[in-house]
């Protein structure tokens, strides 16, 4: 066999792995995958890592179901141990970072351990496509670390932005600012006491981002219909900023908050609210009490509240 005749049959062995690589493979449990870029080599995700990608869910007819591209927000959850055979999160615990793969989870199995009925987009007897591409992987403990880092960066940052804001709105001397970082601006003056940990407050408020565009009010709130909402203060049920804001207004007061983005929603944002925003609020404290003991008005009825 001659020098040619050699490197002939190894780029046909090296083809040959190539594609073996890269074709839809099936688990013992019976997930189907398909690798698109692996690192063999890499440390693998474990159970109880964060994990960071961005995904890609599609139907059996290749429509697109959710794009976390198209959102700007990638995915961060805690990889847990499959719920079923063959779930994503068994696909998952295959990736490191940097790799990209494509599951296919059976839409049947998926909703019945869902619990939930099959939406009209998704055939019964078809699979879901999960498109994923890992961005990154942490231990809790480099997660929390990197969070903090992160954190710091951004406050420094976020008290610029409200800076610019108050002066390109001619805020200054109305504006003030507490060694927290949020910033406020009165309104109209209340009159009375501030309410305490754990009073019920009755409030209207108008969230915007700093571009002015709305993305929440109980004005104009179909679930509020026009209510004002009420809330135990001080307990968590809201975002920090709302708790240190509202804690310091009087009845009947109508403050405008300006709140950094680690007082908000941080670094992942929330539905309309990019990460790392930092928000308005057109707030009015109309009413407060103090409940009786014993008695739950103004917790949630589910938990996590308002956060």
């Amino acid at each position: 066999m001659n020098l040619k005749t050699i490197g002939f049959v190894l780029g046909i062995c090296i083809l040959a792995a190539s594609c073996n690589q890269h074709r839809v493979q099936v688990t013992e449990n019976g997930l189907k995958y398909q690798f698109h870029e692996q690192n063999e080599d890499a440390r693998k995700a474990k159970m109880g890592d964060i994990m960071s990608f961005h995904l890609v869910l599609k139907n059996s007819e290749d429509s697109v179901l959710r794009d976390t591209y198209k959102e700007n927000m990638p995915v961060k959850l805690v990889l847990q141990q499959p719920p079923f055979k063959g779930s994503f999160e068994e696909g998952l615990a295959m990736l490191a970072k940097g790799d990209s793969a494509t599951f296919f989870v059976s839409a049947d199995t998926l909703f019945a351990k869902m619990m939930q009925p099959m939406p009209p987009m998704v055939k019964k007897g078809t699979d879901l496509a999960f498109t994923v591409k890992v961005l990154n992987i942490q231990t809790s403990e480099e997660f929390q670390k990197d969070q903090a880092e992160q954190g710091a960066a951004q406050k420094g940052i976020d008290a610029k932005t409200i800076d610019k804001y108050i002066a390109d709105n001619s805020l200054q001397g109305k504006a003030q600012k507490t060694d927290s970082g949020l910033a406020y601006v009165v309104l109209s003056p209340g009159s009375g006491p501030t309410p305490k940990q754990g009073d019920v407050v009755k409030v209207h408020y108008t969230g915007k981002l700093l571009d002015g565009k709305v993305f929440d009010s109980s004005i104009n709130n179909p679930q509020t219909q026009g209510q004002p909402i009420d809330f135990r203060v001080g307990v968590g049920m809201v975002i920090p900023g709302w708790e240190e804001g509202i804690m310091s207004m009087k009845k009947g007061e109508k403050r405008m908050l300006i709140i950094p983005s680690g007082l908000a929603y941080g670094t992942e944002g929330s539905g309309p609210i990019p990460p790392n925003s930092v928000l308005l609020f057109d707030v009015e404290l109309i009413d407060f009490s103090t409940p009786a003991p014993g008695d739950n008005s103004g917790m949630p009825q589910q938990p996590g509240g308002l956060q």
